[in-house]
């Protein structure tokens, strides 16, 4: 690395050392958004709701009865790993599913189901996976069960099985301070509806509303821009609307529908009927002790409508406070609602999403401890995968024989056309089943493996070019001078190859580190996650997009020593290597034979 690259990594890493050192002042107190809000947080049933929310509708998939407890046989549920439950579940999504300041998966949702599982007699193994890949994974038994605040509907239905309900759910419309907006019947064709993808929400906008709404993958990315008006209006559930909205956000809910396609409902594969049964078992059973009103009073203290009850038709309704007298003694001991505050400014707005310097500091450590090893694990595993098959790709793709050009070139073809986060879930939705007994059912190295085929494959085309540039005569010379070809290529070719296209590597191994982070798709635990996630995460605790940014800098201390690598090398190989004294073909001065020669 030259010595201005090198001057400024060493800035760049002061910097952070700075700004962001443990040795600082320890961040302000700040409201975790996955902490159980409690009970003084309770809220009546919404009055504002829609003409078409009639309640929640018929009833046509809760079981009259379950079996007894003491009848069912653990051993026989169907579990990938004896005896423990396996759930993939989300991160982002407080109070309901979320990971916690200390690391821990929790929420109303996943506590619920460490309850029932405690009855079952299972341990509980939390996974992190997005929302889009989550129904498959449970339908390809990757998981045990889905938890993730999950709507029944028919269509689901059509992919995974659902124990009966554990909660109800209805829709908030939530828009920014003084829109014109007032209810879910001013939605029109031209406004920019926000939905995140792949939810019952993005359902209820395209199919009962008839609108094209804006999709994002995570609420924080989402709420964040509403509240930056580059939305207009968006449809989220009501318990992630009330968790989300801080005092001082200029934004309001306005109106609230009730889900009318059915409840909200753990997911289980649908032939695994024997875990769906003791599912259900042991959801009244933490009814019926007691436990579900408890933690529903905690995490989303919200009365139930008419008509509406967790478990089977059999439970017991379960005994809660009264919400709706304890919303409006809160509401009669804080008085009359503020004002909605001054919209700010575009730059303080941005000051206050992105550079939060209490944030900074409170994500360090994780992305240190965390984030930054598995990112580095990741990317240096594939790297070699990814030279050794790219090699090989290379070779085959110049060789003379076409039963070994061919088959390169479709690999090449196929790796290199899809986009990477289908690759990643074909292999993990597809040969995780196939080689769960030798990985344990842990979808870390088979991460490392769809890395490593996808970085083979550009790696391959890089060799390759890198190889046929090198001028035909270097080859006819070693023949002539009596090697075969394949030592001509190893000893000659292959090494000049090689060394044209060392900046074309190094741009590669960058891209592969930024990868990473897609391997989350396939699940991961706690302590696997990488920069992104581990950011993701934090930015989900709080509401805020400044640990997205420190992981983003943590990405630049990476990149940026790699990039002026690059440089180095690159001018290195167009200059060759710098001469302190001009070559004498004769060697070094010798006396006797000047002498000679004068």
């Amino acid at each position: 690395m030259t010595r201005d690259g090198l001057l400024k990594t060493t800035v760049l890493f002061l910097v952070l050392a700075t700004m962001f050192g443990l040795g600082m002042a320890a961040p302000s107190a700040r409201a975790d958004q996955c902490a159980p809000p409690g009970e003084q947080s309770a809220s009546a049933l919404p009055t504002n709701l829609a003409e078409a929310a009639q309640g929640p509708g018929a009833d046509k998939y809760t079981t009259p009865t379950v079996e007894p407890l003491a009848s069912i046989d653990v051993n026989r549920l169907g579990l990938g790993t004896p005896g423990v439950l396996t759930v993939g579940t989300l991160s982002d999504a407080p109070p309901s599913i979320c990971i916690d300041s200390s690391g821990q998966f929790t929420g109303f949702d996943n506590e619920l189901l460490r309850a029932v599982a405690e009855k079952l007699g299972l341990r509980v193994n939390f996974v992190g996976t997005d929302f889009s890949g989550l129904l498959a994974q449970v339908a390809s038994r990757r998981f045990d069960v889905g938890s993730s605040s999950i709507t029944t509907t028919d269509a689901r239905r059509q992919t995974v099985g659902f124990t009966n309900g554990y909660d109800f759910g209805y829709f908030s419309l939530v828009v920014p301070g003084g829109s014109p907006i007032k209810g879910f019947g001013d939605l029109a064709a031209g406004q920019r509806i926000g939905v995140v993808q792949g939810t019952v929400q993005e359902a209820y906008v395209v199919d009962t509303l008839g609108l094209d709404p804006v999709k994002f993958p995570d609420y924080n990315t989402l709420y964040a821009s509403l509240k930056t008006r580059q939305i207009d209006a968006w449809v989220a559930p009501s318990q992630q609307a009330q968790g989300t909205i801080q005092a001082g956000d200029p934004t309001e809910i306005i109106e609230n529908t009730f889900s009318l396609d059915n409840f909200v409902a753990y997911a289980v594969a649908k032939e695994n009927q024997p875990l769906i049964d003791a599912l259900n078992s042991g959801l009244d059973a933490v009814i019926a002790d007691g436990t579900w009103a408890r933690l529903y009073t905690d995490w989303v203290p919200r009365a139930l409508p008419n008509g509406w009850k967790p478990g089977s038709k059999a439970a017991p309704v379960p005994q809660l406070p009264d919400f709706t007298a304890i919303a409006a003694a809160g509401a009669a001991e804080a008085g009359p609602r503020a004002a909605p505050p001054a919209p700010k400014s575009t730059l303080a707005q941005l000051k206050d999403t992105f550079l939060d310097w209490d944030l900074y500091r409170q994500a360090i450590p994780d992305l240190f401890k965390t984030g930054l090893p598995n990112t580095l694990i990741l990317t240096f595993c594939a790297s070699i995968i990814g030279l050794v098959l790219g090699m090989g790709l290379a070779v085959a793709g110049i060789s003379r024989s076409r039963w070994l050009r061919w088959p390169a070139r479709i690999y090449t073809d196929i790796f290199r056309g899809l986009p990477e986060v289908v690759i990643i879930l074909l292999i993990g939705l597809g040969i995780g089943p196939i080689v769960g007994g030798l990985t344990g059912n842990n979808p870390y190295p088979l991460g490392i493996a769809a890395l490593g085929l996808m970085a083979g494959a550009y790696i391959g085309e890089i060799f390759r070019s890198g190889i046929q540039s090198v001028e035909a005569g270097q080859l006819e010379a070693s023949r002539a001078l009596g090697f075969s070809y394949s030592s001509s290529m190893q000893l000659v070719v292959i090494p000049q190859g090689i060394r044209r296209v060392l900046p074309a590597l190094v741009n590669q191994f960058i891209s592969l580190l930024k990868a990473s982070s897609l391997v989350y798709f396939l699940g991961l635990i706690a302590s696997q996650r990488e920069l992104f996630q581990v950011g993701r995460d934090l930015n989900a605790q709080t509401g805020n997009l400044s640990p997205l940014v420190a992981a983003g800098i943590f990405y630049l201390a990476l990149t940026i020593p790699l990039t002026h690598l690059v440089n180095f090398i690159d001018n290195r190989l167009r200059s060759g290597r710098a001469q302190t004294e001009p070559d004498d073909p004769l060697g070094p001065a010798d006396p006797i034979r000047t002498q000679e020669m004068v």
